[in-house]
């Protein structure tokens, strides 16, 4: 089973969830919250994340990377953005240095 596969079976339950009760469903909530609220959700997952990098172990940094991108996810699914795009993108890029990457994007 590819990785890619995982996250298009969570990126299609997140979507499946987005318009559910939000007594019942996490995403439901978090929509029903707004875009600020999901942005938030994702900051703060992001440093949750740095500070079991540099103060835990592994595996809790493994479930916040896991948090990480669940929440991603979310975002993307609410701004209408499909994971493969993302995928894609990454794909454009590999085989690039990343210093000359980021010097061919606009000013």
């Amino acid at each position: 089973m590819a990785q890619s596969d995982s996250l298009a079976r969570l990126e299609a339950v997140i979507a499946s969830r987005r318009g559910a009760d939000p007594a019942s469903s996490y995403v439901a909530k978090l929509h029903a919250k707004g875009l600020g609220k999901i942005a938030q959700k994702l900051g703060e997952e992001a440093t949750e994340t740095i500070i079991a990098a540099l103060t835990e172990d592994r595996q809790a940094l493994v479930g916040e990377a896991a948090d990480l991108l669940f929440h991603l996810i979310v975002l993307l699914g609410a701004k209408d953005v499909p994971l493969a795009d993302v995928l894609a993108e990454l794909e454009r890029r590999e085989g690039t240095s990343g210093i000359a990457e980021k010097a061919s994007r606009p000013s």
